[in-house]
């Protein structure tokens, strides 16, 4: 079903340039889209894109970028408005209604009216799913969880027992909530097994990606605040707690304990080491380590960035010398010293 572009101009706030009524029946890049699509220039360096798009309309930030093109949405953030206007594009995700006739569902649990249990999902006793749910096929939710409403758990994902989740969430596949932290102590004959008593709470409008572990607290719970979205395969540790909107992509690691403020990003491939506190804002650049609290919200980075491999090489036998390199700048200074005492007097 498509829209007008009158209708999705007020949807985003922005302002028509060209035919009102042109319908857009989907979304599309300025180099794939067709006359039925809308596309968007939210970077500037794909500007000379709008001279050669077959795109039906375009959101612009300008008017002078609208002239360049047939039909425009003229709106103070593109990018944004994109964002807001794929909500109406998404293709259903499944295609039954109701509990299928596969799923193992307790006595026990409470289920709103309208939930869509998916083939083969197993349910344990005490659960708590709200209005508008979806649980996709093979998904496992334990004892005692809770979901709260318009939260979507796609196929394939576990929720561990108790484990709170908040309302329109998004879980997608292969992701586990609630597995048990890392926690061992050390004996003589090995390592004994410290029994996580804790869970994980999740706010509401949290994303989690594909393949991501959230572990459950050993004795208080792990947090993930409100608005947080975490990208595929990221791993948070038992007690970790983050704080509201913010953000962490693909691979991160976050140790155990560690606090993370509000409105902080993260980039793909942090690591960020246990029991430590890092303030809101904080913006870290990917690959980094994060070794020490941070106090002030700005922006962070460690490592080396990539450069041609005969000079890396280079380098690295360089800061192998540091070491060497500094005694021999102290033996320098103190000769130089000498000399200077001896050209005083």
């Amino acid at each position: 079903m498509g829209h007008t572009l009158g209708q999705l101009a007020v949807k985003v706030q922005g302002i028509v340039k060209g035919d009102a009524d042109l319908v857009i029946e989907r979304l599309g890049t300025l180099e794939k889209a067709d006359k039925v699509a809308l596309s968007f220039l939210a970077n500037p360096k794909y500007q000379n894109h709008l001279a050669t798009t077959s795109a039906g309309a375009v959101l612009v930030k300008t008017n002078e970028l609208a002239d360049l093109v047939e039909n425009a949405i003229v709106v103070a953030n593109p990018y944004l408005a994109y964002a807001q206007l794929s909500h109406l594009f998404v293709p259903k995700t499944h295609g039954w209604k109701g509990v299928h006739s596969s799923a193992v569902v307790s006595l026990k649990a409470i289920l709103a009216n309208d939930v869509v249990i998916g083939p083969n999902v197993v349910i344990d006793d005490d659960v708590v799913i709200g209005e508008g749910c979806v649980i996709g096929a093979g998904s496992v939710i334990g004892r005692g969880v809770k979901i709260g409403q318009n939260s979507i758990i796609y196929p394939n994902v576990t929720i561990y027992h108790d484990v709170v989740v908040g309302e329109s969430c998004i879980i997608h596949s292969a992701a586990v909530i609630g597995a048990d932290g890392f926690g061992f102590a050390p004996s003589k004959a090995g390592w004994e097994k410290i029994d996580q008593l804790g869970s994980v709470v999740i706010g509401n409008n949290v994303e989690i990606g594909a393949g991501t572990t959230v572990d459950r607290g050993a004795i208080e719970n792990t947090q993930i605040g409100h608005g947080v979205k975490i990208d595929n395969q990221v791993q948070i540790a038992h007690n970790v707690v983050i704080g509201d909107n913010t953000a962490i992509a693909a691979c991160t690691a976050i140790a155990g304990s560690t606090i993370i403020g509000k409105f902080c990003t993260i980039s793909g491939g942090v690591c960020i080491t246990g029991h430590l506190t890092l303030a809101d804002k904080v913006h870290i650049t990917g690959m980094s380590l994060i070794s020490n609290s941070i106090a002030e919200g700005c922006s962070y980075s460690s490592g080396m960035g990539m450069e041609p491999t005969t000079k890396w090489r280079r380098t690295v036998a360089r800061v192998r010398r540091i070491d060497e390199m500094a005694k021999q700048f102290a033996q320098l200074k103190q000769q130089v010293n000498k000399f200077l005492e001896k050209v005083d007097k």
